[in-house]
């Protein structure tokens, strides 16, 4: 004679916990589908209200990295400031005394390089002086003559914003200043070596 088996049905124990601290034993499923809804349901409020504030973040640092960075401007040469026509007057000091001038000026090129022409007539003479320039740093290095009187000679100097400080070497010696802004010019050089002492003159842009 068998003996019947007698099967319990699978059923998920639990412990609820009750008020004042009484443990309570339940087989109800549907207490722990309580318990773990209010657990859950907060950080499901919180993950919708921080939703927007992820995807605004997120989406300013795509902005960010998509942006070009703006480049970074060099500091304008000296030279550029001087580019353009100008005109104006002044005076020459020859072996046979002053006379007064009558000045175009003319400076092209810009950045690292610059030429200069400076073109003159008084009432018995002119001045033609040209000069092609180079900077490097504050530096300046290049050639400067005086057709008229047939006077050339090499260039060194140094350049600071709205200055030229320049020294002739050559088949004539002497020095040119050009003290500069925006609209105006003043130009002084002092020779030795030729009958052309000295010129002075005051220029606008024209």
């Amino acid at each position: 004679m068998s003996m019947a088996t007698t099967r319990r049905p699978n059923i998920a124990w639990g412990v609820v916990f009750g008020p004042r601290g009484h443990n309570l034993v339940t087989n109800n499923p549907d207490l722990f589908e309580t318990e773990n809804c209010e657990k859950t349901e907060p950080m499901k409020r919180l993950i919708r209200r921080a939703a927007p504030l992820f995807l605004a973040t997120a989406a300013l640092v795509g902005l960010t990295l998509i942006t070009p960075a703006k480049p970074v401007q060099a500091n304008p040469s000296p030279f550029d400031t001087l580019l353009g026509s100008w005109r104006g007057s002044g005076r020459i000091m020859l072996n046979s005394g002053p006379e007064r001038l009558r000045c175009n000026a003319y400076y092209t090129g810009g950045g690292s390089q610059l030429g200069m022409a400076i073109l003159c007539k008084s009432d018995t003479s002119n001045v033609e002086i040209r000069s092609k320039l180079s900077l490097s740093g504050d530096r300046l290095t290049g050639n400067w003559e005086e057709r008229t009187y047939n006077a050339q000679g090499s260039a060194s100097g140094i350049a600071r914003p709205g200055r030229l400080a320049i020294r002739v070497s050559g088949s004539v010696n002497g020095s040119m200043i050009v003290n500069y802004n925006r609209t105006s010019q003043n130009v002084s050089i002092s020779t030795q070596g030729i009958a052309l002492k000295s010129v002075s003159i005051h220029l606008t842009r024209s």
